[in-house]
């Protein structure tokens, strides 16, 4: 079942979201070489709840961090711990913020010092995909339109979708209805309409589609060890266009 919220509604999961863009913005300030993603999950956790959110997935199915910190070939759901990085890494940082009883969602893949040319290419492809995906959230398009926007960014420029995981509704619960694939054909799904509120995350990697499952039954990494990127924001559909609750300022696109 769709939930779909109120004008005030909106304004509740825009406050959490404001949150999370801090939040991730911190830990873009706090990388470096040697930094653990054990200590980025401490200084992310202790932000959120400075603010007076709660990490939303830190005991959510017995997930045991705030965060998720994803070097390199992991995709998704990477737990914090000892890893330290090293110049050239990247790590996807996945925050969630519950206040007020919302949640709102966010992802970015992030460079450590100095990355490649080509693994600039990917980041900016995923993030490029991202935006193609929000600018279908609109009244009256539907699921379908977003996930083939996503999907031909992504191909378009050489790289893979993976196909196993999928955005979804988000607001009073962590996973609502609909799910949100990064791949599709346009015109199908469900429709769009106003007061849906979906976190759209596109997935993709640089070599194969292909994941493994770690043996903590959380993390996901490719399967060939080809790098991997996420970025993600939680979007409203209103009258007006989308609205990108997960930015340090709420925007909404025209």
């Amino acid at each position: 079942m769709i939930i779909r919220k109120s004008a005030a509604e909106l304004e509740r999961m825009a406050e959490a979201g404001e949150i999370v863009a801090q939040t991730l913005e911190l830990v873009r300030e706090s990388i470096r070489p040697g930094v653990t993603t054990g200590e980025l999950d401490r200084i992310a956790e202790e932000f959120i709840r400075s603010r007076g959110g709660s990490p939303t997935f830190k005991g959510y199915r017995g997930y045991p961090a705030a965060v998720c910190a994803s070097p390199n070939e992991m995709i998704v759901h990477g737990i914090p711990g000892p890893y330290a990085l090293d110049e050239g890494d990247v790590l996807s940082v996945d925050v969630g913020v519950t206040l007020a009883g919302f949640v709102a969602d966010s992802a970015s893949t992030l460079a450590v010092g100095e990355i490649d040319e080509a693994t600039e290419r990917l980041l900016q492809t995923c993030e490029a995909a991202l935006a193609a995906g929000i600018e279908q959230a609109r009244v009256g398009n539907r699921v379908g339109d977003i996930s083939a926007a996503v999907q031909r960014t992504t191909e378009e420029a050489g790289f893979s979708i993976v196909r196993s995981l999928v955005g979804h509704g988000v607001g009073r619960s962590m996973h609502e209805d609909p799910q949100v694939p990064n791949f599709g054909r346009p015109g199908t799904g469900a429709p769009l309409s106003t007061g849906m509120t979906i976190a759209i995350e596109p997935m993709i990697t640089a070599g194969s589609a292909d994941i493994v499952v770690a043996d903590d039954m959380w993390s996901i990494s490719t399967a060939d060890g080809s790098l991997a990127a996420h970025f993600e924001h939680t979007v409203a559909i209103t009258e007006s266009g989308p609205w990108i609750l997960t930015a340090v300022r709420a925007r909404l696109l025209q």
